[in-house]
């Protein structure tokens, strides 16, 4: 049977050309493995459907959003104001059945909130978490919280690592992942009373049940993969990975800048240009699509607003495949015992 996915046709700074775009293109390398609700706007989506040669089919459905959140309004405001937006058409696809997972590149907080309302907590967790993907020699780490939670106590961290363990086994295709504390050391007693609190928890965790706590990582260290998954409140998170988004743009600035000083002639400046792609690929967040909402009832994947048709192919692609691994059945299983608490 086929993964249904809905996907919100309005949400991105280019909707809904690209991401009508980037359906059509996941349908196509997909199969007979995937079916989308497009969902927005009736007549607006059927016109970009037509405009690109396309048109429904047993894979393809619209289904009609007559409101749309814009990237720029307050996500509280628009949830009330809107409750026909697409947005909340596609949460409301999967909670009564309809779609297995819901894609959006729409307004992040917006998007956030109508799944968390619409669709609930898994049992037992405290706060749901976003995490991203830094790119590291040997492949590719997971860092989280990422943004979603701004402030933490002990045992929001715990959970966070706990949820980053299960996503980065199907994520990275790791069946053990280690997971590592972001701190500002490596000694168990570093840090904030909180990350210290979590520390030892997670130092119990790791001795009762096999979890691999590998212990603090350092900034430093996160890029050179200290961990499989590295753990943190959000503004930390969200700090880490936009420093890291930084390098894709400032290091051809750079280089640039280098290859004037030293004169080099065109076939060296070509070359050297070609390694700097080869290397800042993995900085490319099209190549992920979106991140997934950890902790919620149900699939809920996240992308860039300012996404392309390649990002919006792969953040249905990517909610396509974390419904086939049913994520959010291994969190709530993950989650079912609590976590030891650590020594006083």
């Amino acid at each position: 049977m086929p993964v249904r996915v809905a996907v919100d046709a309005m949400g991105g700074d280019h909707a809904p050309g690209v991401v009508v775009e980037g359906v059509l293109d996941a349908l196509a390398e997909a199969g007979d493995r995937l079916t989308v609700l497009l969902v927005g706007r009736e007549d607006e989506v059927r016109a970009e459907l037509d405009r690109q040669g396309a048109a429904e089919s047993d894979a393809l459905r619209v289904v009609d959003a007559p409101q749309a959140i814009a990237m720029g309004e307050s996500p509280t405001v628009a949830l009330k104001a809107k409750p026909q937006s697409s947005i909340h058409v596609g949460v409301g696809a999967v909670k009564n059945g309809r779609a297995d997972g819901f894609a959006s590149a729409g307004n992040t907080g917006a998007v956030m909130a109508a799944a968390l309302f619409g669709l609930g907590r898994l049992p037992g967790v405290l706060r749901p978490a976003l995490p991203g993907y830094l790119p590291t020699p040997t492949g590719t780490c997971v860092l989280l919280d990422v943004g979603a939670n701004v402030e933490v106590r002990p045992e929001h961290l715990v959970q966070f690592a706990q949820m980053g363990a299960v996503f980065g086994a199907a994520f990275l295709g790791k069946d053990d992942p280690t997971v590592g504390l972001v701190n500002v050391g490596e000694e168990p007693g570093k840090g904030t009373d909180t990350v210290k609190a979590a520390h030892a928890t997670l130092q119990a965790l790791a001795e009762k049940d096999g979890f691999r706590f590998v212990g603090n990582v350092e900034g430093r260290d996160i890029l050179q993969h200290g961990a499989d998954v590295c753990v943190c409140d959000g503004f930390v998170g969200n700090v880490v990975l936009k420093l890291a988004e930084s390098v894709a743009t400032i290091l051809p600035q750079m280089v640039r800048s280098e290859i004037g000083r030293q004169g080099l002639d065109a076939e060296q400046a070509g070359r050297v240009g070609g390694v700097l792609k080869g290397m800042l690929a993995p900085f490319d967040y099209q190549a992920f699509g979106g991140v997934p909402m950890l902790g919620i009832d149900g699939t809920v994947v996240i992308g860039h607003g300012g996404s392309s048709a390649r990002a919006c192919r792969q953040m249905v692609l990517s909610t396509a495949g974390l419904v086939e691994q049913n994520l959010t059945a291994r969190i709530a299983r993950a989650l079912r015992d609590p976590a030891p608490e650590g020594p006083s």
